[in-house]
């Protein structure tokens, strides 16, 4: 008479561990979008696997990963099955997916471009549901010294302090400057506002001998750039 356990098929298997056995066998790019969150999530109920529950995570995003990144914890802990602990598991996830992302870009950090400063800009401001402003300082070969937050708002503004900007210009002996913030309704389009603090930072720019190069307004579905669009 033997002490172990039998070797189970893998349909004898619960249905939560599933996805880390196939996991395992392989590898994590087999596994589907509620496969990976059922991992995150652990277990599900009673009445539930953690794969079905993942599946009804998902679904409150409409089956996008984007948008599952733009909800909070509060958010999430909306949906039956999904305590604070769960929550935080799958916001912390979301932040470290965009972290990677901006890692990767941050190491190609010379500037040729506006899609340049979209690609860098876009993990930090594109799923945020308020209004952020932030500034690249560049050297005189347009590479990224620094990129610093300016200022964080609401859903549809943010006050700008000019001198701010200056004075990190002259503290990083930046040859020039990038502005950049985001449009959490996704409107493209700058604003009145918009376009006077962009004349106020390139007119201020120009007293420290230090060139605007661009103010590009981030969305998570494109983006607008003053510089390719001639408001400079």
């Amino acid at each position: 008479m033997t002490n172990e356990t039998p070797n189970l098929s893998i349909k004898q298997w619960a249905e939560e561990d599933r996805p880390r056995e196939k996991l395992l066998l392989k590898g994590a790019t087999a596994l589907s979008d509620a496969e990976l969150i059922a991992i995150l999530l652990g277990s599900g109920s009673r009445n539930e696997s953690a794969v079905d529950l993942a599946r009804r995570v998902l679904l409150t995003a409409d089956n996008n990963l984007n948008n599952l990144g733009k909800k909070n914890i509060a958010d999430l802990m909306k949906l039956k099955g999904i305590g604070e602990a769960k929550a935080i598991t799958i916001v912390a996830a979301m932040e470290l997916g965009r972290r990677r992302k901006a890692a990767e870009i941050n190491a190609r950090k010379h500037i040729t471009g506006s899609q340049d400063i979209y690609e860098m800009m876009l993990p930090l401001l594109g799923d945020l549901p308020h209004e952020e402003f932030w500034l690249l300082l560049l050297s005189r070969a347009n590479v990224v010294i620094r990129k610093e937050q300016i200022s964080i708002g609401g859903l549809s503004s943010t006050v700008v302090d000019v001198k701010k900007i200056l004075k990190l210009a002259i503290e990083n002996l930046a040859t020039s400057i990038i502005v950049c913030h985001n449009h959490p309704s996704g409107n493209l389009q700058p604003s009145h506002a918009d376009h006077q603090i962009t004349q106020q930072i390139k007119e201020a720019a120009k007293l420290i001998d230090t060139n605007l190069l661009d103010h590009v307004i981030v969305t998570d579905n494109g983006y607008y750039s003053f510089a390719d669009e001639d408001r400079l």
